[in-house]
């Protein structure tokens, strides 16, 4: 202490406060006049970042809300703000709104055990290693096309910004595509790692399941990027927006290859019906079987920023990006003549594409049941994978005769549907798990028998909760 004023320690020599600032404005001002691109790319880093934080908090209260609604039920509906302080009763409210916060509570004081026989190291990074690709993904998403920033100067920190023309996106890159798609084959790499640093049988097999289903589904997730990337004839992510601004968006034009991708997100996600890594009735669950307090948060936050990213990705190919209704540019073409407020509107519309989607996978969720792994594995192989090829195959047929428009390109993929739907049941059916007759069972009935598996009991035919309800004739 020194005049009552708190020391820093900078670069190892101890600074009061009243210097601090100088120091500071002192460094940066060494780095000169910042490109106005860099200045842009850091705000949009930094906001993204941490909207995807909360976003990912309250993405668990929402589809607790959905399953609850799906099922009949209440969901959270207990936890406010009011920290049970009669000062702050009014935050107390219905909706269960501070559930996210008492969840993240409850992680960050829980005891953060690790097995003995556990690899100290690898059990540690696996969870890092899953929660980082999920995150730097969207480093390249354009998230509100171009912006004409005027030169700014920020006296407190002395920096002095340059203006220009920028993208409102992380990182203004030429392959932005191949960047995205490498950093989330990354992603498979904790859960392997997680499942076998635990030393758990289950969590093992997790991590391998996890593996071959992320290796078997990145390989239609690419084709049907391929089958769009032909006709878009890019890789930068801004170009890909303002293509569908122009031609209407690529799922009208490429719907066989958006289902197929949004197939093998949800399955690059470990999201239901392909969630076999985690499988409870099975495996426990799965790799992440021994985690528990903030490892476990960041495997759980992991898996949904893997599906805001994807999402995110899904909408960039597919929904136009920031483009609110297809054909009618109702916030203009993406020049740079583009408003902060136009800005920030843009930001919206995509963000909100992105919550929509998020939203259907949880439908998806809790509406389909698991699949098993070998129908998972069949369907990748068998179906996704031949399937990609031919749309690809289609795509470049199109385009090499120059029908690379909408309306040649829905009439192909229509045309395309209705073969495979009259070649599938032409193929030969898996002889897996078939169901076998047993003579007077209910599935094989014994000759002249009548089985009926409809309720009888007058209590079961009708729909009341109340026990003193009269109940409904069995006639």
């Amino acid at each position: 202490m020194k005049g009552g004023g708190i020391c820093w320690v900078v670069a190892g020599a101890a600074l009061p406060d009243e210097r601090l600032g100088t120091t500071v404005r002192a460094m940066l001002s060494f780095l000169g006049p910042i490109p106005a691109q860099l200045f842009v790319s850091f705000v949009v880093v930094a906001t993204v970042l941490n909207v995807m934080l909360i976003t990912t908090a309250y993405l668990i209260y929402l589809e607790r809300k959905i399953s609850a609604y799906i099922q009949d039920r209440i969901g959270p509906n207990r936890v406010g703000f009011d920290f049970g302080l009669p000062m702050l009763s009014f935050l107390k409210g219905k909706l269960g709104l501070g559930q996210p916060l008492a969840d993240g509570l409850k992680f960050l004081l829980k005891e953060d055990y690790r097995p003995p026989a556990a690899d100290r190291w690898l059990f540690t990074l696996a969870p890092i290693v899953s929660i980082v690709p999920a995150m730097i993904g969207a480093a390249i998403i354009p998230w509100a096309g171009q912006y004409n920033l005027p030169d700014l100067t920020i006296p407190i920190l002395g920096l002095e910004i340059v203006g220009g023309p920028v993208q409102v996106m992380g990182a203004h890159v030429g392959v932005g595509i191949v960047y995205l798609l490498a950093v989330a084959s990354l992603g498979v790499y904790g859960v392997t790692l997680g499942g076998w640093a635990s030393n758990n049988k289950y969590s093992m097999l997790g991590g391998l399941r996890a593996s071959a289903q992320m290796i078997s589904y990145e390989i239609p997730l690419g084709l049907s990027l391929i089958a769009a990337l032909l006709l878009m004839g890019t890789l930068m992510p801004d170009e890909i927006v303002r293509y569908q601004l122009e031609h209407g968006w690529m799922i009208f034009a490429q719907p066989i290859a958006a289902v197929l991708f949004f197939i093998a997100i949800l399955a690059e996600a470990n999201r239901a019906p392909f969630d076999n890594a985690e499988a409870e009735q099975e495996l426990v669950g799965g790799y992440h079987t021994e985690y528990s307090a903030m490892r476990f948060a960041l495997f759980f936050l992991a898996e949904y920023n893997h599906m805001i990213t994807s999402c995110a990705f899904f909408t960039l190919m597919f929904l136009g990006g920031w483009d609110p209704v297809p054909f009618l540019h109702l916030l203009g073409d993406g020049g740079i003549e583009t408003g902060l407020v136009l800005v920030l509107i843009k930001f919206g519309v995509y963000f909100g594409k992105v919550v929509t989607l998020v939203c259907f996978m949880m439908v998806i969720r809790w509406t389909l049941p698991r699949l098993r792994y070998d129908q998972v594995m069949t369907m990748g192989w068998q179906a996704m994978i031949p399937l990609s090829l031919i749309v690809v195959v289609m795509t470049a047929t199109m385009v090499y005769f120059d029908l690379r428009s909408l309306v040649p390109m829905l009439i192909a993929n229509v045309a395309l549907g209705g073969v495979v739907l009259m070649v599938q049941p032409m193929l030969p059916k898996p002889y897996t798990n078939r169901r076998v007759p047993m003579y007077g069972s209910r599935f094989c009935p014994m000759p002249g028998e009548t089985v009926s598996h409809a309720p009888s009991h007058p209590m079961a035919l009708q729909d009341d909760p109340l026990e003193t309800a009269e109940p409904v004739s069995a006639s």
